[in-house]
């Protein structure tokens, strides 16, 4: 039978899906180029590629929730359209450098910092424009859409700037990066997106108080960023030991380490071109908490290679904790635009964004307890850390959702528990 066209997601929303590819393919080429350009064209050690990966991480911390702000008081496609023609413009900038032979870490540095700040913005303002562009029912298969965008990004960005600047050179990766930026903006510009009533002019201190109020007090929102917070911990503390104990324990070679990893990416893929199906199918609060759960499991397994040293179990394990928290991130995406008023969905999606911090959170614990105590440690902490996270959801009125929400307007009710 042939799709209705009320199923089918409308051309406006594929320009952004097509955007958010090209401009997610961007950023993951331009993030694996940084380090390497900066070992091979600077010469720079660990310690320099270190503060390098502090410069381009900041901006999750720094201007999330400046970008929530402003994604609620301007139009959405022309701060994203904004934010990566930014990026494209820092990008542009490290090219010309290297061809001028003028690059120098502190330079490439602040370039990748100017790029990333455009990443946060573009990351914040998409999830509160995609309610507008489709129905509350097809909201479901457009967030699928664009976390599948994002998961090939992820899962062959990384490789693709590595072969580029292995094979081309470095100005040429950080030139297709750009290219990839343009694209993006020019897709965006062909995107229609409905008017919105003018915000009203308030001190930006109490319009962030709006946001962290109405998260914190929502019944489903804040046990949502809770789970999200503490799974960030933990998914970051196994990362950051899994290298070295896989060389160690598990016998791995470097691409034995690689294919392991790889196979957290090829869970997302997975998970998320079954997304649309699972929830269909499944009642909503159940999907929910597979992410969590899966999340949960993953970790025992990876556990287990402790007692059983098997490549093969850690690669399952990296399975798992890439197709269970896809899940969780699609249909959570979903419940925070059903019930967020879309005046607020700038700033709730900023909120959610500062939930990343956790991650040198997670590695930072990696390090000492793995410093003290060794690996084997940080994955049995990893067991009680992801054990937390399924718990607060697992106790949440969210997991008895049998579907959807309905979707909320700017009404003044809208604080209410749902």
């Amino acid at each position: 039978m042939a799709q209705s066209s009320r199923d089918r997601l409308p051309l406006t929303f594929n320009r952004l899906a097509w955007s958010n590819l090209a401009a997610q393919s961007a950023e993951q080429i331009a993030l694996a180029a940084a380090p390497i350009v900066a070992v091979l064209l600077l010469g720079v050690g660990e310690g320099q590629t270190g503060l390098l990966q502090t410069a381009l991480t900041l901006p999750f911390i720094l201007f999330a929730i400046p970008a929530g702000l402003l994604a609620d008081r301007i139009s959405r496609r022309w701060l994203m359209a904004g934010s990566e023609a930014l990026r494209a413009a820092a990008l542009l900038a490290i090219l010309i450098l290297i061809w001028l032979d003028r690059l120098t870490l502190p330079l490439l540095a602040f370039a990748g910092f100017i790029a990333v700040c455009g990443t946060v913005a573009y990351s914040v303002a998409a999830p509160a424009l995609v309610p507008s562009l489709v129905s509350a029912k097809l909201l479901p298969a457009a967030n699928a859409r664009i976390e599948l965008a994002r998961t090939i990004a992820f899962a062959s960005g990384p490789a693709l700037g590595g072969v580029l600047v292995g094979w081309l050179g470095a100005a040429p990766a950080f030139g297709f990066a750009a290219a990839l930026s343009v694209v993006a903006v020019v897709l965006l510009s062909g995107i229609y997106e409905p008017a919105r009533a003018p915000a009203p002019r308030r001190h930006p201190l109490q319009e962030i108080k709006e946001g962290a109020v109405f998260v914190s007090r929502h019944p489903l929102l804040r046990p949502v960023f809770v789970t999200q917070f503490i799974f960030n911990t933990g998914s970051f503390l196994v990362l950051a030991v899994f290298v070295p104990y896989a060389v160690r324990r598990l016998g791995l070679s470097a691409t034995g380490v690689g294919t392991t990893l790889a196979m957290y990416g090829v869970g997302m893929v997975v998970g998320a071109l079954s997304a649309t199906r699972v929830m269909r199918r499944l009642p909503f609060g159940i999907v929910i908490a597979l992410g969590p759960v899966t999340g949960f499991v993953a970790a025992v397994v990876l556990a287990l290679t402790t007692f059983v040293p098997s490549p093969e179990l850690a690669g399952f394990g990296f399975f798992l904790l890439g197709a269970g928290p896809i899940l969780w991130v699609i249909s959570t995406t979903t419940l925070r635009q059903s019930v967020t008023p879309p005046r607020l969905l700038g700033r709730v999606s900023a909120i959610n964004i500062m939930s990343y911090g956790a991650r040198p959170v997670g590695a930072a614990i990696g390090a000492v307890v793995g410093g003290f105590f060794g690996a084997e440690a940080c994955l049995y902490l990893a067991v009680a850390i992801f054990g937390a996270q399924a718990l607060v959801i697992l106790i949440s009125p969210a997991v008895g959702l049998a579907r959807q929400p309905d979707m909320v307007g700017d009404g003044p009710a809208v604080l209410r528990a749902c």
